[in-house]
């Protein structure tokens, strides 16, 4: 039996609808991480951890140069702005290739930070931006994976709703 692998070695950055081919250098996509509340209390031998939530998301992007298109929607912190991030998901089983399939990520959100620019002899610019993300979504293959939306109270995994029992408790 061989081993399977999966690989990811390149993408493409969709900027509101528009492809940034070639301008994105590395993009780091937001963690997905719990907020955990400790919980302690009279009879228990320790103290627990128990999930209330999740902390807030962010994603870097690191341009290979000064774009005029870029920078002006990085530097405006008001206006909402929607991300798509695609890949090639390979599937080598003994050392061949046996599958390719899509992966999106989508993302919503606002700039929160432009990097300033660094100039050296011989050397292409770089900047670096980071995002509030607000909304979060995955899909492989056409199958969605994780999809939180912050502002909207929607998070999804695998499908199954996470909070439709608390939006029933709360009345929504």
């Amino acid at each position: 039996m061989s081993i399977k692998v999966n690989r990811c070695t390149n993408a493409n950055v969709y900027v509101d609808g528009n492809s940034y081919m070639g301008r994105a250098e590395e993009i780091t996509l937001p963690e997905y991480q719990a907020k955990m509340s400790d919980h302690k209390a009279l009879g228990m031998v320790g103290e627990s951890e128990l999930p209330a939530g999740l902390q807030k998301m962010s994603a870097k992007f690191k341009w290979n140069a000064i774009y005029e298109d870029v920078m002006k929607k990085t530097h405006d912190v008001y206006s909402a702005f929607r991300i798509m991030v695609r890949t090639s998901v390979e599937t080598w089983e003994g050392g061949t290739r046996v599958s390719q399939v899509p992966a999106v990520i989508y993302l919503t959100g606002n700039w929160k930070k432009t990097g300033g620019l660094g100039f050296k002899a011989q050397d292409n610019v770089e900047t670096e931006s980071e995002m509030n993300v607000t909304a979060y979504k995955m899909e492989i293959n056409g199958e969605e994976i994780v999809d939180i939306d912050i502002l909207n109270n929607r998070w999804r995994v695998a499908g199954v709703d996470q909070l439709a029992t608390y939006r029933a408790n709360l009345g929504l």
